[in-house]
């Protein structure tokens, strides 16, 4: 018998008070898209709250004093199996920067690194070469897929070796066509550190179910933006992918409908989604990032 296939969607909106916010609606609804039915958990409309109650299979109001506060989601009960595994989605959310990434002469990522397992490269490349040295060990395709993005990328590139420095310590070095010997991290570009980087996070089978980054775009040439997007594409059927950038070059390769255009004034952040700016003239004559240096994608 096949299983039944889920959809979960969360719904959350804050409203302007003053100098601060506070919560307006808030829903989250499981519905079987085998049969299209839809079970609500949370339904709460400012002070108007109810939850998904077990026993009786009703919306009812919380018995406990609610707190207006905090999300209803936090308040729920931990009995319940779909809100709890939700939480659990959110708890689990990471953040990388590759703006704060770390690529100095003395940088963990260019050093070796202790020979372990890893399932991503670290937040500051800590664990960079341990962690592709795992997926060469135990995920063999996915390490595959990470050397034929990066021989797209820099076509002179050959292979990625790990050569051992001491018992336990593994060193990383990248083959190149160009040179006779291979190239140790610590020759190796800043652009080409921080491009691995990310295409080693990109590919970590581990991605939490909200990953964001923050200005991968951070000393990348144009055509490596490129392949960038088209990888970040393909990994974001996998995971919640949030990216935030203030480079025009980045988003020439993106498409209006994932790009979220945000604008503060006076301490209130605005959002919008580029393909409801009605767009479609412009684009036949220009690109995203040209429409973003003309003044085009305002709210």
């Amino acid at each position: 018998m096949a299983r039944s296939r889920f959809n979960l969607d969360y719904s959350l909106t804050l409203n302007k008070k003053g100098m601060s916010y506070e919560i307006g609606s808030e829903t989250l609804a499981q519905e079987n898209l085998d049969n299209h039915n839809s079970l609500k958990y949370i339904d709460a409309n400012r002070s108007d709250i109810r939850y998904f109650h077990a026993d009786s299979h009703k919306l009812i109001r919380p018995t406990w004093e609610h707190s207006p506060f905090e999300t209803s989601l936090f308040q729920m009960s931990k009995f319940s199996e779909v809100p709890e595994k939700v939480r659990k989605q959110f708890a689990s959310m990471t953040h990388y920067s590759a703006y704060a990434l770390n690529v100095g002469y003395n940088a963990p990522i260019r050093s070796p690194q202790k020979m372990q397992p890893a399932t991503h490269p670290g937040h500051n490349g800590e664990d960079l070469v341990c962690c592709l040295y795992y997926l060469r060990e135990t995920d063999r395709t996915r390490f595959e897929v990470i050397e034929d993005t990066l021989a797209v990328a820099f076509p002179s590139f050959e292979r990625l070796d790990f050569p051992p420095v001491a018992a336990g310590i593994l060193a990383m070095t990248w083959k190149d066509k160009n040179f006779s010997k291979p190239l140790y991290m610590n020759q190796l570009s800043e652009g080409i550190l921080r491009f691995l980087w990310l295409i080693t996070l990109l590919h970590s089978p581990d991605l939490t179910a909200v990953t964001l980054i923050d200005e991968p775009e951070v000393s990348l040439h144009p055509q490596l933006l490129s392949i960038l997007t088209d990888v970040m594409s393909e990994v974001s059927e996998h995971t919640q992918l949030i990216v935030a950038t203030h480079s025009e070059r980045l988003v020439r390769f993106l498409s209006p409908q994932n790009v979220l255009i945000m604008d503060e004034e006076a301490g209130l952040a605005q959002m919008k989604w580029a393909d409801t700016l009605d767009l479609n003239e412009w684009l036949e004559e220009y690109a995203l990032d040209e429409l973003w240096r003309m003044g085009r994608l305002v709210l």
